[in-house]
């Protein structure tokens, strides 16, 4: 096998909470993680030249050491020692730098391919071991499904899977700095927390109204107020019917969970139309079959 297609799906949070910021400058978090059907497509290519070379349909992304694709190749060739490089032919969807973790999605998506294209055997756990290098994103991105998230995101807890889902996603013409909003959020006191026991709880019973009436951001607190436009997506899908709305991560993104597809469909139209987002997706959650790599 010389060459392999991998979906890198992105994801969103149905939980992120902040605990405080840790003495290495990090913050400690706590975040209920699901992966979604978005996905990026990667043709991950052997190639007897010792490069690494990407290609990609969006001409602003950096295709050099710049590129989480690269560095995660690059990592796995200095792990591994093989012989001979990778092509990579990287197919964007998910929205960029849109609290999704498209760049740490398609850094995972480069270790799988890589790890069965050169039939290195690294087992699940040490990809995600090797990932955290890369970000603190990544290792989930190669676990993916449902899970809780603490430390600095790393540290990750495989729970029940999150019951099917229609899921609106909107991303409006903007971009967010994620360090210039958790800077944002050192200088602003923290008045509400989510109950991430709550989502949980709510995910475990399949209780997709309990889990939208649990859900929440303390990033929002810093974000809406730099970009109202989060606020007012949130609102368009509250009132086309969505259960719940909320930022993804540092943002911009808005997700907007529905009782259908048929509804969900119909809110994607609204929003298109509204013009406050650039991006305007459906999809629904995604749980892999298995924990192994293989069943990436």
């Amino acid at each position: 096998m010389d060459t392999i297609k991998v979906k890198a799906r992105g994801k969103i949070n149905l939980g992120l909470d902040v605990l405080g910021r840790r003495p290495d400058g990090y913050h400690e978090v706590r975040m209920v993680m699901q992966t979604v059907g978005l996905y990026d497509s990667l043709e991950i290519t052997k190639i007897p030249e010792e490069e690494i070379r990407i290609r990609t349909n969006l001409k602003y992304l950096p295709v050099d050491e710049n590129n989480l694709v690269y560095k995660a190749i690059r990592l796995m060739k200095q792990m591994a020692g093989f012989a001979g490089g990778v092509a990579v032919d990287l197919h964007k969807f998910i929205p960029v730098s849109a609290g999704m973790a498209g760049g740490s999605t398609d850094a995972a998506g480069v270790m799988f391919g890589v790890n069965k294209l050169y039939n290195l055997n690294f087992d699940l756990p040490q990809m995600m071991e090797m990932g955290l290098k890369l970000g603190a994103d990544v290792p989930y991105c190669l676990m993916r499904g449902t899970a809780l998230a603490e430390g600095i995101g790393e540290k990750l807890t495989r729970v029940p899977a999150a019951p099917h889902m229609d899921i609106l996603l909107a991303k409006p013409r903007i971009s967010v700095s994620t360090r210039m909003v958790y800077e944002k959020l050192d200088s602003t006191p923290i008045t509400s927390h989510p109950d991430t026991m709550a989502i949980l709880k709510a995910i475990a019973a399949g209780d997709v109204e309990a889990l939208c009436a649990s859900m929440g951001n303390v990033l929002e607190s810093v974000t809406i107020p730099m970009y109202p436009v989060i606020a007012r997506l949130k609102r368009q899908m509250m009132d086309t019917g969505a259960i719940g709305a909320m930022m993804s991560g540092s943002g911009p993104t808005v997700f907007g969970i529905y009782r259908d597809a048929e509804s969900c469909a119909r809110a994607r139209d609204v929003l298109r139309k509204a013009g406050d987002a650039r991006q305007v997706y459906t999809t629904e959650t995604f749980n892999p079959p298995g924990a192994a790599v293989r069943d990436y």
